[in-house]
């Protein structure tokens, strides 16, 4: 490297230490109180700026993409402001309402955030996926990718004890992962403690044993110079051999302490006992905090080295605080410099009194600095936030079946769509984990393959061997196939929804899960929510329709998911047209790049599009004449409709969502004589009815008495006195809520409990969701009924 650029880059590295150190002081000390602390990471700030300096000032190019450690949030805000690419005034608010956020964010920072961080392990765990989908649009003749990019997590050691980490590391393996670097701030702190001895021994032997190269930084170039001298190996094995815990807490004590212990441990030799005098307290200091995750110099040689596409670990070693009076503190994690703390620093850091957030305040004047950074290879295109024309749905794929299960409906609609060969079709990918044929994606793959980078036999179909499945990989191939990971289905489906935003390429992700098994993975759901990936999840089967294996197999809080998740539509349609519709809505939907703005017919906001959820069943079900006007349409997709219309004085309106629509309809035929105007509501979504009347609420509590959500206007119609029966296969809460919409007395019934192996029919009445219990249900509801004496037989509880 030549030393005028070595000069720029630690001007850069001096420039983001401080400016880092000063938005946390300032966020904590300088602005108005709130009712918590603030926080901020400064020392873990301080362990990354070197490597962070080394990376986006040299090594990185702009088709490489980066997950930032989430608590070196500060230190990426600094070198993005100085590269123009934030503003002073998000700084200034720092971890504030409308500021620069805490933790990097796609979706909530205006900075170029490649990927969200923040859950622990996840941004790390997304960036093989990342690579993989990279290598999926290489593939494709419309792919649109010149050449590869990087995909670069910074991670702390810490970090490393998230079971994702490791998840996806053997799906990286299995599907021939490359172009993926991953630095570890090897610190050897976490939040409660230093980390336990020998830590590297392991990390190096995992990383190599998936088939990663492995780069160890450990020492910086003033101690290899140190090395080189006589005495210096003795220092070398006395670094090599000194504990964690020791290390970090003579880095805290500064030079005076370095100089009694190694005195004490190395002045018998008298070329080590040469080697400290020659140095004051300040250069010893200097000399042992040299680690190699400190040294631009080790860095970028160890960075210009790494040319090949065999993913790469790089650990380097690095001293938590480093640069700060933080350094190697056991307690320094969330520690924050005192104001004498801070102004120490400024002084040393060559920072004017009053000019704290210029962009060049450490700098110093650098000759030729303004030139490097211009020439700074990773912001030579600007931001790098890529768009992807968008590719027209050819409208719903409706199907002929007189009774089928939403689940095969789902298959079969997927697999007219490839027989077709629409257009959307060569956008659609799928992944499943380890699921694939029990969830009905098995025809889909059977026409478009599996993925793999280089061309695998189906060896049962070259041995000549019946099978229903075509198991041949190729780089045509559709398919992604996983192992039984949902945390890893959830990554990927992450990554590929966010291709067109990352690679300039757009793709459709269809995901299949069983319903169930969401929870596995719902951090790493909420994680491709938060940064507006786009995809298609269906869960399959729900509730209590895979009876026969228990209750650990039934689902039930998965609609209150649906509900809660941000960034999810979530669907459940009973019948095969409502499926069909939906289906084609969420192809344009999860395609839509709107300005947020509220449809005033539903107060949904629509044009901002996003991701959907389809809870879909096993259970076939005999379907309605189909239904296509554009009225029914309208319905499903707004989340309810009337399946049968409540006369002028109804004293029940029966409400239902997915699956158990025969229950709730024959219950409707059995009482139609007692209650001749009851009517039937079927909702398909919940969520969006819970989304578009809360929307209207806010709309009014701000002025526009006009406002109203869609089942405002259905249930507005009602009378007062008129009870609401919903009923769903999960938790009854789904619909629970409906009776505030209007002030309706409501009985929700559905599933609270694990339940247990059985038939459908005795798990529903179980759960008292079968017709007969509805029935008695709301005959319960007022005095005299006869329905019950009328039409059922006595029934026990099974």
């Amino acid at each position: 490297m030549r030393s005028e650029d070595l000069r720029c880059l630690k001007a850069i590295e001096r420039q983001s230490l401080w400016l880092a150190c000063w938005m946390i002081h300032a966020a904590n000390h300088l602005r108005e109180k709130g009712d918590v602390k603030v926080g901020g990471h400064q020392a873990s700030c301080a362990s990354m700026v070197s490597i962070m300096t080394a990376l986006y000032f040299h090594a990185l190019r702009p088709e490489d993409r980066v997950a930032v450690k989430p608590h070196a949030a500060p230190v990426f805000h600094a070198m993005q402001y100085l590269m123009g690419n934030q503003n002073r005034e998000k700084l200034e608010n720092y971890r504030g309402f409308g500021g620069a956020q805490s933790y990097p964010s796609r979706t909530k920072d205006i900075d170029d955030v490649d990927f969200s961080t923040g859950s622990v392990g996840l941004g790390v765990a997304v960036t093989p996926f990342a690579a993989m989908i990279q290598d999926y649009l290489m593939a494709k003749p419309w792919g649109n990718l010149a050449a590869p990019g990087r995909m670069v997590a910074l991670a702390g050691d810490a970090e490393l004890d998230e079971g994702s980490i490791y998840e996806c590391l053997q799906e990286g393996w299995k599907h021939d992962l490359r172009n993926t670097w991953w630095i570890i701030d090897y610190n050897r702190q976490s939040l409660d403690g230093v980390v336990r001895e020998g830590l590297w021994h392991r990390i190096e032997t995992v990383f190599r044993g998936f088939g990663w190269d492995v780069v160890t930084l450990k020492y910086g170039a003033l101690q290899q110079a140190a090395f080189a001298e006589p005495g210096g190996e003795k220092l070398r094995a006395w670094i090599d051999s000194c504990p964690n815990t020791l290390y970090s807490a003579l880095t805290f004590q500064g030079g005076a302490a370095w100089r009694k212990r190694l005195s004490a441990d190395l002045g018998d030799d008298a070329g080590a006992a040469a080697l400290l005098e020659r140095r004051s307290d300040a250069e010893l200091a200097e000399l042992m905090a040299n680690l190699g995750g400190h040294c631009l110099e080790t860095l970028v040689e160890a960075f210009d080295a790494a040319t090949g596409e065999t993913p790469t670990v790089f650990l380097a070693y690095t001293v938590k605080g480093w640069g700060t009076p933080l350094a190697g503190h056991k307690d320094n994690h969330a520690s924050l410099m005192t104001p004498d703390q801070m102004a120490a620093l400024q002084a040393e850091l060559g920072v004017a009194p009053g000019g704290e957030w210029e962009p060049h305040a450490a700098m110093g004047g650098v000759p030729g600095l303004r030139d490097f950074l211009a020439a700074a290879p990773f912001f030579a295109r600007g931001t790098r936030r890529l768009r992807a024309a968008k590719v027209e749905a050819p409208g719903p794929v409706f199907l002929d079946d007189r009774a089928l299960s939403t689940q095969a409906g789902f298959g079969k609609v997927l697999d007219a769509l490839a027989a077709a060969r629409a257009p959307i079709a060569e956008r659609i990918v799928t992944t499943s984990p380890d699921v694939t044929v029990s969830t009905n994606l098995g025809p889909w793959v059977n026409r478009r393959g599996l993925f793999a980078r280089l061309p695998v036999a189906d060896t049962f179909h070259d041995e000549r061997v019946p099978s229903m499945q075509k198991w041949a990989f190729s780089p045509a191939g559709q398919h992604i196939e996983l192992g039984i990971s949902e945390n890893n289905l959830f990554l990927l489906l992450g990554a590929a929804g966010l291709a067109h935003s990352l690679f300039g390429t757009r793709l459709l992700p269809v995901g299949t899960v069983y319903d169930p098994f969401i929870a596995r993975g719902l951090d790493a759901l909420t994680y491709a929510c938060y940064q507006d990936a786009r995809f298609l999840l269906v869960g399959t089967p729900s509730g209590v329709t895979l009876a026969p294996e228990g209750g650990a197999h039934q689902s039930i809080a998965e609609p209150l998911i649906g509900i809660s998740q941000d960034g999810l539509a979530s669907f459940e349609p009973a019948f095969l047209d409502e499926l069909s519709v939906i289906m084609d809505w969420a192809f344009d939907y999860l395609q839509r790049d709107g300005d947020g703005d509220s449809d005033g017919r539903t107060w949904l906001r629509d044009e901002t599009g996003g991701s959907v959820y389809l809870r879909l069943s096993t259970r076939p079900l005999e379907q309605p004449t189909r239904r296509t006007d554009a009225a029914f349409c309208q319905g499903v997709i707004d989340g309810a409709y009337w399946l049968r219309e409540p006369g002028p004085n109804p004293e029940v309106v029966l409400v239902y969502q997915g699956c158990i629509a025969p229950e709730v309809i024959a219950a409707a035929g059995k009482l139609a004589e007692a209650r001749r105007d009851i009517g039937v509501l079927a909702v398909t979504s919940a969520d969006r009815l819970n989304a578009g009347w809360l929307a209207a609420q806010r709309a009014r509590r701000h002025g526009n008495r006009a406002a109203h959500g869609h089942v405002e206007s259905l249930l507005g119609r009602l009378p007062p006195h008129c009870t609401l029966v919903t009923a769903i296969d999960g938790h009854p809460a789904t619909l629970a809520w409906l009776g505030a919409v209007a002030g309706h007395k409501t009985v929700p019934l559905g599933v609270e409990h694990f339940g247990q192996t059985g038939r459908i029919g005795d798990l529903y009445r179980y759960n008292g969701l079968d017709a007969n219990s509805i029935v008695r249900t709301v005959c319960g509801l007022t005095d005299g009924c006869k329905v019950n004496d009328l039409l059922l037989a006595p029934q026990g509880i099974v």
